[in-house]
């Protein structure tokens, strides 16, 4: 037996030796005391970092060793002095195993909150920048360096048990291994926290999201330095999650750098709730109201105002385009066909859709 055994014996094999030999005695069970002790004795060991399948065979050849009247048996045994005695290795061995047990499962759950917490300070921006970057390192971040935030957003909410997550994370280790990535979730989203170069991470987290979330959208913030970049990119998903829903985008993925003009347009509500007005105003005199004509705008613009792929999308005929384009020009006096209308047609239908007009007044 080794030094490093001889000092495990020593340290969480206390009283046991004893437990035995009070059994074999007197055939009594081990008292709530004893098996308290040995439970206090797996829990010291679990936190020491111990092997339990070690500890186990310790037990074990401690028993051989201590078996009373000596390992070669005992011939004047009293009856029943055995099924004690192994009974009683039973109960002291489970009463460690389970105090052993006991504490991994509070170093898991102190973990998990050690975690929760982390991250909730770190999207949120809490608490001291140089005390988080410290924690960061403690999950695989280096916050000196730049990252980007990816959000997912599914039909239901997920939580970091649910299946969704840990298929997720499942695929991006199995992946990319440990390349400084922090799968999580946040009000009921999942978040990816990776490097600022690494946009493969992100695309393949959005490819595994958009699959396991059964179609739902993923947005990429842009990359930051330092922990409150960190927050920023994460912000400026989320909000480009909001845009992409007010917008009623079709993308899967959508990246904030693609629709920075989006912020723009709405920083001004005011300004975009004049526009809107002013240029899209009259199309409510319309039969139907507005919402047909700014359709047929939207998707007209969106189909690179080329008529016949604007009229196969909205099942129309072309002849049937070309009047609601007329009937827009009639209304609005500004032509969807001239360079210089249709700026000014554009910018309004993209205002309309961020003030969500007109089904909110503005």
């Amino acid at each position: 037996m080794t030094d490093l055994q001889t000092e495990q014996r020593e340290t969480y094999l206390t009283g046991y030796a004893e437990i035995l030999a009070g059994v074999a005695d007197t055939g009594r069970r081990p008292t709530r005391d004893e098996l308290e002790g040995r439970r206090l004795s797996g829990e010291q060991a679990a936190e020491s970092g111990q092997s339990l399948r070690t500890l186990v065979r310790l037990h074990l050849d401690a028993t051989r060793t201590s078996w009373p009247g000596g390992a070669e048996g005992t011939s004047g045994a009293a009856p029943g002095t055995t099924d004690s005695v192994l009974a009683a290795v039973a109960q002291a061995v489970d009463a460690f195993a389970e105090g052993y047990e006991r504490a991994q499962r509070l170093a898991v759950r102190q973990e998990e909150a050690a975690r929760r917490e982390f991250i909730d300070d770190l999207l949120y921006g809490r608490s001291d920048l140089g005390r988080l970057a410290e924690r960061a390192e403690r999950f695989g971040l280096v916050l000196s360096q730049a990252h980007a935030v990816a959000v997912a957003q599914g039909p239901t909410a997920y939580d970091d048990t649910d299946p969704v997550t840990r298929i997720v994370e499942t695929a991006l280790i199995s992946r990319f291994g440990d390349r400084r990535i922090l799968i999580t979730t946040k009000n009921g989203q999942l978040v990816c926290i990776a490097p600022g170069d690494a946009d493969d991470i992100l695309a393949f987290f959005a490819k595994q999201a958009y699959a396991a979330t059964d179609g739902g959208r993923v947005a990429v913030g842009r990359p930051r330095t330092g922990a409150g970049g960190v927050v920023h990119s994460y912000e400026e998903a989320l909000s480009t999650l909001e845009l992409a829903d007010r917008l009623e985008l079709d993308e899967p993925v959508v990246r904030a750098a693609d629709m920075l003009v989006y912020p723009v347009l709405a920083r001004d509500r005011q300004a975009m709730s004049d526009l809107v007005l002013s240029v899209l105003g009259p199309l409510r005199e319309a039969r139907g109201g507005a919402e047909p004509l700014l359709e047929t705008l939207e998707v007209y613009f969106d189909s690179g105002c080329t008529a016949a792929e604007a009229a196969r999308r909205l099942s129309l005929s072309v002849r049937a385009l070309t009047y609601r384009l007329d009937r827009i020009h009639q209304l609005t006096g500004a032509d969807p066909a001239d360079p210089v209308h249709r700026y000014t047609l554009q910018t309004a239908v993209i205002g309309s859709r961020l003030l969500d007009w007109p089904a909110q007044e503005i």
